[in-house]
């Protein structure tokens, strides 16, 4: 706690620069004690509702009970706060508060800074958070990623904890909960799945997508068919129920999602959290619109809430009251679940200001702590552009990076354009948007900006800035759109082109990010947006796995080569300008560059790649010196020069 308190006290001194957009001049509290506070002699409940007349707690004996057994009227107390305090033991029950503004009550709400809740997340839940503790717990720490713990270094995995072990093959007992990916050694006839996959793939980092509780999925019915990415939150400090055992018993989410990452640390993967600080999934009906009518959410200048999350509504993170919930629930979740990093959906729609405060705060409390977002909206806001951590203002950015949709729809096309080919699929045009991403969107002298896709000048001042991704959970994934753009390809040349993808993404500067089932050619039967399509199409199907070994032994080798090379891994855009050279005489359709790996101390002191995304073999020409081939068989070259296949790389090195 004492980590927490430290982060909090950094985040108040910092001067808040948006006056102009923070709301109403509401008073604000700057204690540590919202929510519950619990002892086994008295239990504490603090609310934020500096509009209302009158505030009353409501407890209840369980989650479903009908009316509650008491309700107590809360005290005024300082800076727009109410309070209750109470004796004796309540752990067990359940509460709610409703607040009284301007002659009406307004509905019941959870605590929206509750710790734990029952079924549907419609009550808090009173309980001793030692009491979710799993064996051993006090001694789980975040493995080490390298040595430096810097952010190149890390390999990212993006997985759905349903996806991961639903499937009738992932061999797994608890199929689609927490505990499912727990499980250390599943197997499917002979091959490994789930969190021993995991293990294989020689990751880093593990992406969970969101686990918080959300809205979409009834606990109460726990139906086969229920599915939900988890875009809608509902309680940002408690797990999701219907990944647990029993969603009605707070305490047994908790437990089991700390299984979950005590078992991650154990096998070496760190975990990373993606939350969705951007909306909530109720709009006037949230806990905090019900408590503070407007406050925590942008409008327009007609009073309707502003939408740049294409969700109904955007929260105000330039608030100061908004700005501290998100950095409380963030250490929140790094003190009490020792979780490794945050991805931020819609980061874009969130002020630069809160973002680099919060970094600051996470960092001084878990350093090598990952964080990254998507640096763009949904649709516009009030907010002006200047102030909003979009990819555009990634250099006034500390520590967070940003997603690289230059170089993912240079590889593969656009993902607004279902038919549109990328390099790797044909297109040459988009040669210069994969230089961009080869070199993490940091200034390089080679690279012609005026014909990359997206953005027109370099964003990034280091390649830690960046996340050089071709496919994630949105859109289609790289199997499905290579099909949907190529309809004349065979599949041979179809699965070509995915390696070659691979091969492009996970040789970049920057932070690689995969996509679960990536490494075996995993579909979505063209689905683009699969976010509540069910298990049919969500689930992984490890035989996939069985089927494309091959390819799953090729990524294996890609992510141990950038694992043991810095050359791959540079740090400062300074490196990524001066041992990033490309050579300008390569076809049309073709990258060839060569890294200076002595430079960066590697063993290998020089090495070459090239690329040809063309649907013929190319000839490229060399660099002096002899060569030698690494991760296939192929012999080496014997002259100047050396023949890559259609849609095919070639990865040579010099000692």
């Amino acid at each position: 706690m004492k980590e927490i308190i430290v982060g909090l006290l950094f985040m108040m001194v910092v001067k808040n620069s948006f006056s102009q957009y923070a709301g109403p001049a509401y008073p604000e509290y700057t204690g540590q004690d919202l929510g519950l506070t619990y002892t086994t002699a008295t239990s504490s409940f603090r609310i934020w509702s500096p509009t209302a007349a009158a505030a009353e707690l409501l407890l209840y004996a369980d989650d479903a009970a009908t009316s509650s057994i008491r309700t107590i009227q809360m005290e005024k107390s300082n800076s727009g706060t109410w309070l209750a305090k109470t004796t004796g033991e309540l752990k067990g029950m359940f509460y709610t508060f409703r607040v009284l503004i301007d002659g009406k009550w307004s509905d019941e709400v959870v605590d929206p800074y509750a710790k734990a809740v029952g079924t549907n997340g419609k009550r808090g839940m009173v309980i001793a958070l030692a009491d979710t503790d799993p064996s051993g717990w006090n001694a789980d720490v975040s493995p080490a990623f390298s040595k430096t713990n810097d952010a190149t270094d890390a390999v990212i995995y993006e997985l759905h904890i349903r996806d991961a072990t639903i499937s009738p093959n992932s061999g797994a007992k608890h199929k689609g909960k927490f505990l499912g990916l727990a499980e250390a050694n599943t197997t499917f006839n002979g091959t490994a799945t789930g969190l021993k996959h995991l293990q294989e793939m020689r990751v880093t980092h593990i992406h969970l997508l969101p686990f918080y509780d959300f809205n979409s999925i009834d606990e109460s019915k726990q139906l086969d068919n229920q599915y939900n990415w988890g875009y809608d939150p509902l309680n940002y400090n408690t797990p999701e129920g219907s990944y647990s055992t029993n969603p009605a018993d707070g305490k047994i989410r908790i437990r089991e999602l700390k299984q979950l990452i005590a078992a991650f640390h154990e096998k070496g993967l760190r975990v990373v959290m993606d939350v969705v600080y951007n909306h909530t999934a109720l709009t006037t009906k949230s806990n905090f619109n019900q408590l503070v009518p407007g406050y925590y959410y942008r409008q327009r200048k007609d009073g309707s809430f502003s939408d740049a999350t294409a969700c109904g509504n955007e929260t105000a993170s330039e608030r100061p009251m908004m700005r501290k919930f998100m950095i409380e629930s963030l250490l929140y979740w790094v003190h009490e679940y020792h979780i490794d990093g945050f991805r931020f959906d819609l980061m874009g729609v969130h002020d630069i200001e809160t973002m680099n405060v919060t970094a600051a705060a996470l960092q001084k409390v878990k350093p090598g702590i990952l964080l990254y977002g998507e640096g763009w909206t949904a649709g516009a806001s009030p907010l002006p552009d200047s102030l909003r951590a979009l990819k555009a203002n990634a250099s006034q950015l500390k520590g967070i990076s940003v997603f690289s949709d230059d170089l993912r729809d240079g590889i593969k096309g656009s993902v607004f354009s279902l038919k549109e080919r990328g390099f790797a699929s044909g297109d040459s045009t988009k040669t210069t948007s994969v230089k961009f991403g080869i070199t993490a969107a940091c200034p390089h002298p080679q690279v012609r900006y005026a014909t990359v896709n997206y953005s027109k000048k370099p964003y990034a001042v280091a390649p830690g800035n960046v996340i050089s991704y071709c496919e994630c959970h949105d859109n289609n994934v790289i199997w499905d759109k290579l099909a949907i753009s190529n309809p004349a390809a065979s599949k041979s040349d179809r699965e070509k082109m995915h390696r070659l993808s691979l091969t492009i993404l996970l040789t970049s500067q920057g932070i690689p990010f995969l996509h679960a089932g990536t490494e075996f050619l995993r579909t979505k039967n063209g689905v683009e947006n699969s976010y509540n399509s069910g298990d049919s199409i969500n689930a992984i199907d490890w035989q996939l796995k069985k089927d494309n070994s091959e390819l799953v032994r090729y990524v294996q080798a890609l992510i141990q080569m950038r694992k043991t090379h810095p050359a791959f891994r540079m740090t400062t855009g300074e490196q990524v300008a001066t041992h990033i050279l490309f050579d300008e005489s390569a076809l049309s359709g073709t990258i060839a560059y060569t890294l200076d790996g002595a430079a960066m101390k590697d063993s290998w002191k020089k090495i070459w790649i090239g690329f040809n995304g063309t649907t013929s073999t190319k000839q490229f020409q060399l660099p002096p010196g002899v060569w030698k081939v690494a991760l296939t068989q192929q012999q080496p070259p014997q002259n100047s020069s050396v023949k890559v296949d259609r849609f095919d790389s070639l990865i040579l090195y010099q000692e």
